[in-house]
């Protein structure tokens, strides 16, 4: 993922944490907020709960992929941050990819991709 379409600054992390849109997934939490850009930025965390810096930094790249791989489907304008969690330390990437590829089409971020509309129980086994 090129440079550019990176959410790097820690103030904008927190803002996009605090005011944005959130979705759940098992293995992800993904935060959205629309910014006045052209183009979406991404950010990927792993708290130190993933495991040690190797495990976080996999967690991370594997993250990064997903959302890479479907890049020309994600609608522009949006500042998202992509938290891991707990049971990611121990996925496969085809698990990761499927829950970016949920998560992404849940909060509506992806092109003529309608957000979906989950039963209470569906969102509980998705949690």
């Amino acid at each position: 993922m090129r440079r550019q379409y990176r959410l790097r600054d820690k103030g904008r992390f927190q803002q996009v944490r605090r005011q944005g849109r959130s979705v759940k997934h098992r293995l992800i939490i993904l935060v959205a907020l629309p910014n006045s850009l052209p183009y979406s930025r991404f950010g990927f965390t792993a708290s130190k709960r993933i495991g040690n810096a190797v495990k976080r930094n996999r967690v991370r790249r594997l993250m990064r992929e997903a959302v890479r791989l479907r890049w020309d489907d994600i609608l522009p304008g949006r500042d998202v941050v992509c938290i891991a969690r707990r049971p990611v330390a121990n996925a496969t990437f085809q698990d990761v990819q499927a829950a970016c590829e949920h998560l992404l089409a849940q909060a509506g971020l992806l092109k003529d991709v309608k957000p979906a509309s989950y039963s209470q129980h569906d969102q509980e086994a998705l949690s």
